[in-house]
């Protein structure tokens, strides 16, 4: 017997299409975490140029470019965002 798939129609935050209590601010964090990393990996820094210049140590910076971002706050990474003159948009959904 062949079964039926159904799909369903994403809202644009994964974390939220889940269920999880915190989804806009996880969802939040991949967003700036993401332009992070995309800064470093256009500059092709190693890992302890990374943790010098965001003050932070190497264990943190292997967390930051794993996209472990639930172990930063959203302040920690927008900190991180202007230190590295980045400016974003962001956009609840």
């Amino acid at each position: 017997m062949i079964q039926e798939q159904i799909f369903e129609e994403s809202s644009g935050n994964v974390f939220a299409d889940i269920g999880l209590d915190d989804a806009d601010e996880l969802f939040t964090r991949g967003k700036i975490g993401i332009q992070v990393i995309r800064f470093f990996n256009k500059r092709h820094l190693k890992q302890n140029e990374i943790s010098e210049i965001l003050g932070i140590s190497p264990q943190e910076v292997s967390h930051l470019m794993n996209g472990e971002f639930q172990k930063f706050s959203e302040g920690k990474l927008l900190d991180f965002l202007k230190q590295l003159d980045i400016e974003i948009t962001l956009h609840r959904v």
